[in-house]
């Protein structure tokens, strides 16, 4: 079913690179944009929590990224650099990429640029039914 989804978003927005797509555990698409940088196309109605979940699930899952590395917000909530005519946000995982100094928050959100969460601590986010028994 995952496949059969990820193939007719695919076909609805044909991109370069679209092969290169991840499907992260909660069904959001990401694209990588170079080393460090991807971006987390926004769907289904997920919020700021379940785009959180979707770059983790990516830095985890694709990057091999340990849990306590921090994810900063390189570019807000906005018009997508992958996919025309959607939204989405660009994560970097290098502090250096940023054009403003990172900072924490209590609030979650993806409208603002360095703000940053841990790996683990974004995908704390994931939905817990579509989470591997490993990580219950």
């Amino acid at each position: 079913m995952r496949l059969f989804c990820f193939a007719a978003i695919c076909a609805a927005f044909p991109v370069a690179g679209a092969a290169q797509g991840f499907e992260a555990e909660n069904d959001l698409i990401v694209f990588p944009l170079g080393a460090s940088s991807f971006e987390v196309i926004e769907a289904n109605g997920e919020g700021a929590r379940g785009i959180w979940c979707a770059a983790a699930s990516y830095a985890q899952e694709r990057l091999g990224v340990a849990g306590g590395k921090r994810m900063y917000v390189k570019t807000p909530r906005g018009p997508s650099v992958s996919v025309p005519g959607r939204t989405g946000v660009v994560f970097t995982l290098n502090a250096s990429d940023l054009t403003s100094p990172p900072f924490k928050s209590y609030s979650v959100s993806v409208r603002k640029q360095s703000l940053n969460l841990g790996v683990g601590q974004a995908h704390e986010f994931c939905p817990i039914h579509d989470l591997p028994m490993s990580h219950r």
